[in-house]
């Protein structure tokens, strides 16, 4: 699904949703970004200061579409400070989709990288096995976990928390967890998304 990428559509926020301090999810009415696949991303453009590359969200109403943002440089801190009503411009998708697998599948985010693997968790079979690990520096910095529970109530799964001063379920890096998660089972699939440096120690991990 594609649309003309020198066409820039503007949407009205019509919904905030606060996640963490932090972290908020800004909703907004787009048929094309509401059903693009999972790993696309889009270009929003905030008036008058940038255009930034960000995943898109799910949302349960039909015809919605979201962008999960942390307040962190400066035209991000822009886009998380917008309110109900205020316009942005968003282009696309773009990029090319997970390859979807069946069967034993991990999927590791941390931080926003966690927003195009949930909505791959809503494009899986229900026979399929999850395990999701989902980091973050604090527990107050932990979002989407009711949620992943919620869009995997009818598969197998676990999801694991990590956290990396240990105030909320497992203490360290998502990648200390992962460690011992590919010793002990054989997945079918690794999917991730979030830093660079973890997402390279994932592949490491999950390739020896």
């Amino acid at each position: 699904m594609q649309r003309n990428s020198d066409i820039l559509n503007v949407v009205k926020i019509e919904k905030i949703i606060d996640e963490t301090p932090t972290v908020r999810t800004l909703l907004f009415s787009d048929e094309i970004l509401s059903k693009v696949l999972p790993g696309q991303f889009a270009m929003v453009w905030i008036p008058g200061i940038n255009e930034l590359p960000m995943s898109v969200m799910i949302s349960t109403e039909k015809g919605k579409a979201a962008f999960t943002v942390r307040k962190h440089g400066y035209a991000s801190t822009e886009l998380y400070s917008m309110k109900v009503g205020d316009q942005i411009g968003v282009r696309g998708p773009y990029g090319n989709s997970f390859t979807l697998k069946q069967g034993r599948l991990l999927l590791v985010g941390g931080g926003t990288g966690l927003v195009p693997l949930v909505r791959l968790l809503t494009f899986l079979n229900k026979s399929d096995d999850v395990t999701l690990v989902m980091g973050a520096k604090t527990k107050d910095e932990v979002f989407f976990e009711g949620l992943a529970n919620k869009l995997l109530e009818k598969n197998k799964h676990k999801v694991i928390v990590v956290t990396e001063d240990g105030t909320y379920g497992q203490k360290g890096l998502v990648t200390d967890a992962l460690e011992n998660l590919v010793k002990e089972t054989k997945f079918d699939a690794v999917y991730t998304c979030g830093p660079e440096k973890m997402m390279h120690k994932v592949v490491q991990l999950a390739t020896a």
